[in-house]
């Protein structure tokens, strides 16, 4: 299945509250110490589309971004045609650009996922159509296209894999073996017969796969497996565990094969595998309608966080106040739920990216289309929104940002300074935002 140009975004807003572990104390009063301001907002781009997709805090105090980049003019620099590539911009400490790169060839090519590796280099993961280029090889239509990188960003070693159909790298982490895993989606339709071989040979399978791909320090590929059920099961992260397996967070409406315990529609769906990618459990959280878990943390006390979006008021969704909320939950890790947490207005609102703060708190990135609730400052159609909550899901602090148009907030990350620096895409030229480079720009605002 292929991932949508401009992703789909379904809830963030007011912060009512609702946990297993019963704290009724939480509260949604920002203290006075805890306001933040916002320190600047750029656009960066050209003529066409461009969009960031990951952010992170790099070993020197800067920070490094991944998306991906049509233009060849405006901000966009050494690039000879208008053919999607990724692209990196690397920032230093006090967000002055120091290099900017694109990577891919003549077809189209979407970074998805940055990690700075232990070599203080980067590894960078998306999907690509191309074959040529930087891209020595495809499969057919889209494949994982992994490329490592040394400091400067100059590619030491690309790989790819694939099948002949839609098969998008979206999520990479570097494994306590100095390897990696990469996971997405695989497009089970397209894929030769790989995917689930549980299925009976007269029952087909549609949509897609969790598919993990396993490499070694060099990229060679140790073993890949494929989770899911005859329906829709899309990964959109994936952390390592204390026993050296892995936890893939996501999104399904599958309710066999691997599924055994669907909530109705699309549910968030957690899968623990092990060091060599055998299932070990798997859980679906969620209500009746729709939910989808976009990302996923460890917290301090050896449990995990994980967020997305949801349109349930039922099961494990205990408040809804309006269209589709934030959703948070932490659960252990053999997969019991602990609490579960909404925030949202009455409109769509979303979260897609978490990561841990120093203070042990969190910082979630999304977007909002409400403009009650805790986000009264909506601009337009869509607004970037980003919000800081504490070890026990209590909101400390929220921002919106964006103009009267389509404006998106995909990752977030807190730098050394205790300063967060939110990245995105923005259509808008207008109230916060300070101008549009031609039809989506890169966006990047700081908070301090």
């Amino acid at each position: 299945m292929q991932i949508p140009n401009s992703k789909i975004i379904l809830a963030v807003g007011i912060a009512l509250f609702c946990s297993c572990s019963k704290n009724d104390d939480a509260s949604n009063e920002i203290p006075e110490g805890e306001k933040k301001e916002i320190d600047f907002v750029k656009t960066i781009g050209g003529a066409k589309n461009e969009s960031a997709q990951s952010i992170i805090k790099t070993s020197d105090g800067g920070y490094a971004i991944l998306g991906y980049v049509q233009s060849a003019d405006g901000d966009v620099t050494n690039k000879l045609n208008e053919s999607f590539d990724y692209w990196i911009l690397k920032y230093g400490q006090n967000n002055t650009l120091q290099w900017q790169k694109s990577y891919g060839g003549s077809d189209d090519d979407r970074g998805q996922d940055i990690i700075q590796t232990s070599d203080n280099g980067f590894a960078i993961l998306g999907y690509s159509k191309s074959n040529d280029g930087d891209v020595t090889q495809n499969n057919g239509f889209n494949d994982f296209w992994i490329s490592k990188l040394d400091t400067s960003g100059a590619i030491l070693w690309e790989k790819s894999f694939g099948f002949s159909g839609a098969d998008n790298g979206i999520s990479i982490i570097q494994t306590n073996d100095d390897g990696y895993l990469l996971t997405g989606v695989l497009d089970v339709t397209a894929s030769n017969g790989q995917g689930n071989s549980k299925l009976l040979p007269s029952k087909k399978h549609a949509g897609g796969d969790y598919w993990a791909v396993k490499l070694n320090a060099s990229g060679e590929k140790q073993w890949s497996k494929f989770f899911g059920g005859t329906f829709t099961d899309t990964p959109y992260d994936v952390i390592q565990t204390e026993d050296s397996g892995y936890i893939i967070v996501g999104s399904s409406d599958s309710n066999d094969v691997d599924i055994t315990g669907n909530k109705g529609s699309y549910d968030f769906w957690v899968v623990k595998i092990s060091e060599t990618g055998n299932l070990i459990w798997e859980k679906s959280f969620g209500g009746s309608e729709t939910d989808e878990a976009r990302a996923i943390t460890k917290s301090t006390d050896g449990n995990y966080i994980i967020i997305g979006d949801t349109r349930s008021n039922d099961l494990d969704v205990s408040n809804n106040n309006g269209a589709a909320d934030l959703w948070i939950i932490k659960i252990s890790p053999t997969g019991n739920l602990i609490w579960e947490k909404t925030f949202g207005g009455s409109s769509f609102d979303a979260g897609r990216s978490i990561s841990k703060t120093q203070d042990n708190g969190f910082i979630i990135s999304g977007s909002s289309r409400s403009s009650n609730g805790d986000l009264s400052n909506n601009n337009g159609q869509n607004d970037a929104w980003v919000l800081k909550i504490d070890a026990n899901a209590n909101l400390k602090w929220q921002k919106t940002v964006g103009g009267s148009d389509i404006d998106f907030a995909y990752d977030a990350v807190e730098l050394n300074d205790k300063s967060v620096i939110i990245v995105g895409e923005s259509n808008s030229d207008n109230i916060d935002i300070p101008g549009n480079k031609g039809f989506t720009d890169l966006l990047i605002f700081k908070i301090k």
